[in-house]
């Protein structure tokens, strides 16, 4: 049966945000192919109309993940929102950049790619975001305080102890503002 290109469209972007979540959750290497089709509602021999290999579904699945990504609000309220134990407790359909730079550096040159024109846009983002605060040195203060919120929820995901955790959110969360206000 043909499906339209309409279709096709809809069925590669479930593919790509079920990936995502799946990598989020999981790493690219525990999620298969099947697991992913599965998730999508599509079968698995669709999969091959849509990517050419599994590692060609990860750097177009960075790629798309990191999109996504929006500063809305001001720098310091989505640093702050960034920054919290909600946002730590949900990795599945938190900050693809936590999730996928551990393993980044293992991946295809085209999905390390992606994993660079993606961090690239979302300092861009959030550099003009400080601009527009008044923040002098913008895209470096966006660089610094970036670096530190994306360590900080790897770090805080990565600990067992729940009270670390929050603290080196909070303790990040009030760097960051004592920085931003120069």
């Amino acid at each position: 049966m043909k499906v339209s290109r309409e279709q096709m469209a809809e069925n590669r972007s479930r593919i790509l945000t079920e990936a995502a979540r799946l990598f989020r959750d999981k790493g690219f290497e525990a999620v298969s192919v099947a697991e992913v089709m599965k998730a999508a509602g599509l079968t698995h021999g669709g999969f091959y109309g849509h990517f050419a290999s599994k590692d060609d579904l990860i750097a177009q699945t960075v790629a798309h993940a990191l999109t996504r990504q929006d500063v809305g609000g001001g720098a310091e309220a989505f640093l702050a929102a960034y920054l919290s134990p909600a946002h730590r407790d949900a990795p599945a359909t938190g900050c693809p950049t936590a999730a996928f730079a551990s393993d980044a550096r293992r991946q295809t040159p085209e999905a390390r790619a992606a994993m660079a024109a993606g961090t690239a846009a979302q300092i861009a983002r959030l550099a003009a975001a400080l601009e527009s605060q008044g923040v002098g040195d913008a895209r470096g203060a966006a660089i610094g305080c970036w670096s530190a919120a994306v360590g900080a929820l790897i770090l805080a995901r990565a600990v067992g102890d729940e009270a670390l955790s929050d603290e080196i959110l909070d303790r990040t969360r009030g760097w960051i503002a004592a920085s931003l206000k120069g």
